[in-house]
């Protein structure tokens, strides 16, 4: 998010809310550090047993509710034949921007391919919440909430994974209301922090989250607190409260530790 990208009015922009680039590439870094961890997820994709889809519609089977999630892992449907694109090849094309050490790791991995979804073993959503905080809770946790209820709808030993990222910055340059505008001539809106970045953090936590295949919920979700003003200026992860510490269920850390555990015992007979 550092590297701004142009809008359709050609004005750098670090986010844009009618954009799904910043939910592909959290999933996308969700997916190599999972890989990363999880030896047995690494061999499903060193033999094919494995791909990935991005945009699925899944259906809940029981209630007929519909949803499109980000990015699933998944068993290739029967007889079908992967795209030929890679998830290395999603990230050039998405212009992920990785540190030496992580192009090296995802080097070292075994290819994922993309393919028809057979099925969902894990399935990703990622949201935003990054301006007027307090006015896009509701939204925000019903998205959200729903996600986990279609995904286990459809597969109930899939593994939800949910993903957050909340702006803490003093204020926001809206490409809604910026459009032709940048520089001093900006629309500025300002944030009361850290007060609404808590309000997020909060509502979040309020979300289900599941132990067993019985329950409904999330089986990992992580909030992660950035710095975005949405001028160009850098992006800065922020890592003090209200953000979550190192270590706690919601930190980022915890959540694929727990999401790569579950699938090494879950998924062990694919």
């Amino acid at each position: 998010m550092s590297r701004p990208r142009a809008d359709r009015t050609g004005f750098l922009r670090n986010y844009h809310s009618r954009s799904d680039h910043h939910s592909k590439v959290a999933c996308l870094g969700i997916v190599l550090d999972l890989m990363r961890t999880c030896g047995l997820m690494q061999r499903h994709a060193e033999s094919g047993r494995i791909a990935f889809g991005v945009n699925h519609s899944m259906s809940d089977f029981r209630n007929r509710r519909s949803k499109k999630l980000d990015l699933v892992v998944h068993t290739p449907s029967s007889g079908s034949k992967d795209t030929g694109r890679s998830l290395a090849s999603l990230f050039e094309r998405e212009g992920v921007v990785l540190e030496p050490e992580e192009k090296a790791a995802l080097d070292a991995l075994p290819p994922l391919k993309e393919a028809p979804v057979g099925g969902v073993l894990l399935a990703l959503e990622a949201k935003a919440c990054m301006t007027e905080h307090q006015k896009a809770l509701p939204r925000l946790y019903d998205e959200l909430n729903s996600s986990h209820l279609t995904v286990h709808g459809a597969h109930a030993g899939a593994l939800a994974c949910g993903f957050l990222m909340i702006n803490a910055a003093d204020t926001f340059v809206s490409p809604g209301r910026n459009v032709g505008r940048s520089g001093d001539d900006a629309v500025v809106t300002p944030h009361g922090q850290p007060r609404a970045t808590e309000l997020v953090v909060a509502k979040a936590r309020e979300l289900p989250r599941r132990s067993s295949t019985a329950e409904e919920g999330y089986d990992g979700f992580a909030i992660v607190v950035v710095d975005c003003p949405n001028d160009g200026s850098r992006v800065h992860l922020v890592e003090k409260p209200p953000a979550p510490a190192r270590g706690d269920d919601y930190h980022y850390a915890s959540m694929i530790d727990r999401v790569s555990g579950l699938y090494a015992v879950r998924f062990s007979q694919v």
